[in-house]
C-alpha cells in the first residue's frame, strides 16, 4: 500500500512538472509571436511610407532613375520576405532596403529646394519614427527569442519541445550600419577659405 502511494505521488508530480513546463513554453511562444507582430506592424508602415517618398524625390530629381529603381526594387523584396514570416529572411531584405534609402536620402542632399518640401520633411519625421519604433519592437522581439529558445533548451522541457511542436525562432538581426535612420542635413556646409590670408574671417552676419 505504502509503495502504491509513493508511486502515485511520483506520477502526480512528474504530471505537474509537466503541465507546468508545457504551460511556460506556450506563454514564452505567445510573447514572441506577439512581439514579432509589432516588428510586423512597423515594417509594413515602413514599406507605406517609401513609395510616397520615391515619389517626392522623383518629383526634383527625375534623372536619378538607378536610385528610384534600386529602392523600388528592394522594397518589393522586403515585402516578399516579410510575406514568409521568417526573421533571417526578413533582416537582410530590410538592411538592403535601408541601403537603398541611404542613397536617395544622398540624392536629397543635392536638391536644397527639396529639402523645403513640406512633404518631404514629413515623410522623413514619419519614418524616422517608424525607425525608431522599429528598433524598440526588435529589442523587445530578440529578448523573448532568446528567453522562448533557452526554455526549449532547457531539462525538462525540452523532453516535450518537439513532440508538442515547439520549435526554436530566428532572431531579428539588423546590421549595424543600417540602424540609424537615414538623415538629411538641413545646415549649410562649413563656410569657404578665405581667399586673402591677411584679411581676417568673420562668422557670416559679423562684421
Amino acid at each position: 500500500m505504502g509503495v502504491l502511494i509513493v508511486i502515485l505521488i511520483i506520477i502526480v508530480v512528474v504530471a505537474l512538472i509537466a503541465v507546468a513546463s508545457y504551460n511556460g513554453l506556450v506563454k514564452r511562444r505567445n510573447r514572441t509571436q506577439e512581439a514579432w507582430s509589432e516588428i510586423d506592424v512597423e515594417l509594413k508602415r515602413r514599406h507605406d511610407l517609401i513609395p510616397n517618398l520615391v515619389e517626392t524625390v522623383k518629383g526634383y530629381a527625375a534623372h536619378e532613375r538607378g536610385t528610384f529603381e534600386a529602392v523600388t526594387a528592394a522594397r518589393a523584396n522586403a515585402v516578399s520576405a516579410g510575406a514568409t514570416g521568417d526573421p533571417s529572411k526578413i533582416g537582410p531584405a530590410e538592411n538592403a532596403l535601408s541601403g537603398t534609402l541611404r542613397s536617395l536620402f544622398a540624392v536629397a542632399e543635392n536638391y536644397p529646394q527639396l529639402r523645403a518640401v513640406d512633404s518631404f520633411v514629413q515623410l522623413q519625421e514619419q519614418l524616422t519614427a517608424t525607425e525608431d519604433k522599429l528598433e524598440y519592437a526588435r529589442r523587445y522581439y530578440n529578448t523573448s527569442a532568446r528567453d522562448y529558445n533557452i526554455a526549449l533548451q532547457s531539462f525538462p522541457r525540452n523532453l516535450m519541445a518537439g513532440p508538442f511542436g515547439f520549435h526554436a525562432v530566428a532572431f531579428f538581426e539588423v546590421a549595424a550600419t543600417d540602424r540609424d535612420v537615414p538623415q538629411v542635413s538641413f545646415n549649410p556646409g562649413p563656410p569657404a577659405a578665405n581667399p586673402n590670408p591677411g584679411t581676417p574671417d568673420f562668422p557670416q552676419g559679423q562684421n
